[in-house]
């Protein structure tokens, strides 16, 4: 479970990455990369704990 969250987390930067350099979506791009870095710090939080 734990690798397919990073990986999940891994593929949303990329979208927001392409998003804002590309598109400029707006508030979507953006909520994409909140999701991505919740995803990527709740896997360095368990992997500690």
């Amino acid at each position: 479970m734990g690798n397919l969250l990073y990986v999940v987390a891994v593929i949303l930067v990329i979208i927001w990455a392409i998003g804002f350099l590309g598109y400029h979506a707006g508030g979507l791009i953006h909520l994409l990369l909140v999701i991505a870095i919740i995803a990527f710090l709740l896997k360095v939080i368990r992997r500690t704990a």
